[in-house]
């Protein structure tokens, strides 16, 4: 077994070999050692080569450090062409994004992957070229010289100057009011709303040192960092599976209807046995999972919805129900436009939930409530994003969302959101100066 270090020079070694002057596409991969200090945000940190792409599993049985690009996808359709025009290399993963409007993807293949599935870690290394693969090999032997070993991650030691939320809550109480009459019209059945928080702090805001708080505390969650450049970052922690593939098979959930939580387990339960009973999360739950049934049913051969369960976080619980299905074919596309935006970040009907959102949100959705993973030959796996922040030098955009129905309080709905936003927001702050 090698540390990461040991493991590029025995990749250099190989990189030493004669090359064909040619267009080609190879994969080459070593076996980590792995330690309790073991970090792949660490190596990726260390890094000044970008993108990079952080990813841990909610279960916490896979993570993945992706660094560096050898060729880019606008959409995630263009990731799967590329896919299938490769299948001689079934495990090679694409990372990254979908934006929530779909018309904008950040994927990517990366240069260097560290991949961690149980307790078996392997570096990847791709070469690519659509000209001369002896020429990248060039490149990569130069890029492996400027990598760094794993460092620490600092924590966050952070001075906040100011705070703004968009809405404010007089506007986010007029905008609940508006989205009820609609819904009272008959035009919406529910629409979700979302409120961006901009922090302003005194110095720059560490993205990999965001993701590290919260990873630490936000369990059961996906968490997931693309940092574009040096000064711009996308993060998030979500509890919400979008979808995942094996082959055929498919795993998506409805997971909507949020109560608080609780540290105390016997005050948690009191309030996840009324989240259980409560008519209007269950409503709420239900319009998500019909939707979803309903969209998938022209793309899968079977179906099967499994009963309902508590979801407990830091800071709020939600009712979630399994849906297991047989795609028709696997097609990842397929399952992006079904699948996203769901009911539970969007509304319905769908296309006005989404029109309301855009005429009246007071903000850019961008990468909040989009998807956030990876896609291969045999596999997918994206996760909603959510729970999510935008992080650009000094300033943090928080991102929280609210469903709202037929008998939703606007105040009541303020109180949700606060909560969500809570679970990073509390990071922040918790060990300011």
């Amino acid at each position: 077994m090698n540390s990461v270090a040991t493991a590029l020079r025995h990749m250099q070694r190989e990189l030493t070999q004669e090359f064909a002057d040619a267009p080609g596409f190879q994969a080459i991969s070593m076996a980590l050692s792995l330690s309790e200090r073991s970090d792949p945000l660490g190596w990726l940190t260390g890094q000044a080569i970008y993108p990079q792409f952080y990813w841990q599993h909610r279960d916490g049985n896979e993570e993945v450090a992706a660094l560096g690009q050898v060729k880019s996808f606008d959409t995630l359709n263009e990731a799967q062409v590329f896919c299938q025009q490769h299948s001689a290399l079934p495990a090679v993963r694409l990372w990254g994004l979908n934006a929530f409007d779909l018309i904008q993807g950040h994927l990517f293949l990366p240069r260097f992957e560290w991949r961690r599935q149980g307790g078996e870690a392997v570096l990847w290394l791709y070469l690519y070229s659509e000209t001369s693969l002896r020429e990248d090999v060039s490149q990569v032997l130069a890029l492996i010289e400027q990598l760094m070993p794993e460092t620490s991650i600092s924590p966050l030691s952070l001075k906040i100057c100011s705070e703004t939320h968009h809405p404010e809550l007089s506007e986010w109480c007029d905008l609940i009011n508006k989205a009820i009459a609609t819904i009272e019209q008959g035009v919406l059945d529910k629409v979700v709303l979302a409120r961006a928080t901009d922090l302003v702090f005194s110095s720059a805001v560490s993205a990999a040192g965001f993701m590290a708080a919260s990873r630490r505390v936000n369990l059961n969650c996906y968490h997931f960092l693309m940092i574009f450049n040096a000064s711009q970052a996308f993060l998030g922690s979500s509890p919400e599976r979008l979808w995942q593939r094996l082959d055929r098979r498919l795993y998506t959930e409805a997971l909507a209807g949020t109560v608080a939580s609780h540290e105390e387990d016997s005050r948690a339960k009191v309030f996840a046995d009324w989240l259980l009973k409560d008519d209007k999360n269950q409503r709420e739950n239900m319009l998500v999972l019909e939707d979803i049934c309903q969209r998938l049913q022209n793309a899968v051969d079977e179906l099967d919805v499994l009963p309902p369960e508590i979801i407990r976080l830091r800071n709020v619980q939600h009712l979630k129900r399994g849906i297991n299905a047989m795609l028709r074919k696997p097609d990842d596309q397929i399952c992006l436009e079904q699948l996203q935006p769901t009911a539970a970040v969007a509304g319905l009907p769908r296309e006005q939930a989404r029109e309301f959102i855009a005429q009246h949100e007071p903000f850019d959705r961008e990468w909040y409530a989009g998807s956030a993973g990876y896609l291969s030959m045999h596999q997918s796996e994206f996760c909603v994003a959510l729970r999510s922040a935008r992080v650009t030098d000094n300033r943090v955009r928080l991102y929280a969302g609210a469903g709202i129905v037929a008998g939703s309080v606007a105040l009541q709905e303020w109180q949700e959101i606060e909560n969500k936003a809570a679970g990073l927001r509390t990071l922040l702050l918790k060990n300011r100066r």
